[in-house]
């Protein structure tokens, strides 16, 4: 049963409508170029309208993949096909997994403290999970390959996209604990002092350091790159046609470079550029 008549699960011409609008995102993150404004993490601001950073995340990210995980099961009832071809379901599954660490596992169970979220920020992601879900789900489920011929002859390709998406994740979630392990260390030795002071501590707060382990040797946000890298497999995984899985990953680029290259700037004005030194924002030598 659909929840919005034609939208959720979307007809095709709505799909084909979402699919084609969205391939121009980028265009709307021009003027992220032009401001250092992002209400959120280690440029988070002080507002009365601020949202728990932990819930907050979760509240944004989570509607993504329960969204394409819900026109997954109602798209093909409505438009009376047959069961999903495999292929199908393991990008589902991919993209399900991704979200499932980064919405709900990463701030809810890993983190031990996360910065307030602005409005703004937590809407217009809120707005690009649900959007991209769409885009992605009603081509996997009905609107793009809805047989095993559609996929014949791309199963090398499916093979090394898997393993490319495979081990970037385990990148990403490197990557991140090594953040993670930063306010983890700071987290047990203020424990430890309020211990010896009689003394309670919540948690740690806005409290950064200069990582060095893996790719932070290179760049100062390597897990964004290891993402990129994530949805390059997804989309190889894909197939060059499929659009919404080439989208997904130019729009992210296009959203979270500009954010990488002002961090970079944020950590100089912190910690100088000689400790910054050679580091670039998020691919190696390049930028």
């Amino acid at each position: 049963m659909a929840l919005i008549q034609n939208w959720l699960p979307p007809s095709r011409e709505n799909w084909e409508l979402i699919a084609f609008w969205w391939q121009f995102f980028p265009l709307l993150c021009a003027g992220q170029w032009f401001t250092n404004y992002y209400p959120q993490g280690k440029t988070s601001v002080e507002s009365r309208f601020n949202l728990p950073g932990k819930w907050a995340w979760a509240g944004m990210e989570a509607p993504g993949f329960v969204t394409l995980l819900y026109v997954m099961f109602a798209l093909p009832r409505e438009l009376g096909i047959g069961p999903l071809p495999w292929a199908n379901w393991t990008m589902a599954g991919l993209y399900t997994t991704h979200y499932i660490y980064r919405a709900l596992l990463s701030p809810l169970l890993l983190n031990p403290s996360m910065s307030p979220i602005h409005p703004l920020v937590f809407l217009s992601a809120l707005a690009w999970n649900i959007t991209n879900a769409l885009s992605l789900s009603g081509w996997l489920a009905g609107h793009g390959p809805t047989t095993v011929h559609d996929w014949a002859g791309r199963l090398y390709a499916i093979e090394l996209g898997l393993v490319c998406w495979g081990w970037a994740l385990l990148g990403n979630i490197f990557h991140d604990d090594d953040l993670r392990e930063i306010r983890r260390a700071a987290l047990r030795r203020q424990k430890e002092q309020a211990r010896k002071d009689g003394l309670l501590v919540d948690g740690v707060e806005k409290l950064y350091m200069l990582p060095k382990n893996g790719l932070f040797r290179y760049v100062l946000f390597p897990h964004y790159l290891c993402e990129w890298i994530e949805w390059a497999g997804f989309w190889m995984v894909g197939g060059w046609a499929c659009v919404p899985a080439r989208s997904f990953l130019l729009n992210e680029i296009a959203t979270m470079l500009p954010r990488a290259v002002q961090g970079r700037r944020w950590y100089v004005e912190k910690f100088g550029a000689e400790k910054v030194g050679g580091r670039k924002a998020v691919i190696p030598g390049v930028i």
